[in-house]
Order: structure tokens, then C-alpha cells, then sequence
């Protein structure tokens, strides 16, 4: 159920164009501070997690490892995505929830 929630509410976040997705609009989205949350594929490679794991500590942005690749690239409406930031705190705040529910 929780996994249905999140990726629905993802989509929800794209339709709105709440999401940037691919690894340097992320990137960019954690460095100019409009980042709520950041959610990275639990099977994206070790060199991006741990980049993301970095850049979100230093700039104090919540971190989420979440689902697959495709999983992520499909409930935004494209093709795989190993990460993708919120830019909404509202749906960063409901996604955080499910996550931790």
C-alpha cells in the first residue's frame, strides 16, 4: 500500500510540475535550495548515492532512498530516473510521511 501511495503522489508532483528529475536538475534543485526532498533509486549506482547522500547532508535536505529506477522514471511519466528532487513542501511533507509510516 505505502509503495502505491508514494508513487501516486509523485505523479500527483509531476502532473504539477513540483518534480526535477535526472541527476543534474537534482543536483542544481539541492544547491539553489527549492529541494523539499530528494529521493534516490534504491538501485542506483553507489557513485550517485553516495553523491546525493553528500550533497543533501551539507545542504540540510531530507534524503530518501525509494523504489527502482523505473519505478521513479514511470510514475513521473518517464523514462528511468535514478533521482528526483520535490520542489513542493506540502508533497515533500506527504511523500516523507508515507515513506515513514
Amino acid at each position: 500500500m505505502r509503495q502505491n501511495k508514494v508513487l501516486s503522489t509523485l505523479g500527483l508532483a509531476a502532473r504539477g510540475r513540483n518534480v526535477v528529475s535526472g541527476e543534474l536538475q537534482t543536483l542544481n534543485a539541492v544547491k539553489d535550495g527549492s529541494a523539499m526532498l530528494v529521493i534516490v533509486a534504491e538501485d542506483a549506482s553507489d557513485n550517485t548515492r553516495k553523491l546525493f547522500t553528500d550533497k543533501c547532508g551539507f545542504y540540510q535536505v531530507p534524503l530518501k532512498l525509494y523504489g527502482t529506477r523505473e519505478e521513479l522514471g514511470r510514475a513521473i511519466g518517464k523514462d528511468i530516473r535514478s533521482s528526483l528532487a520535490i520542489v513542493n513542501a506540502g508533497l515533500a511533507q506527504s511523500i516523507i510521511g508515507y515513506l515513514e509510516a
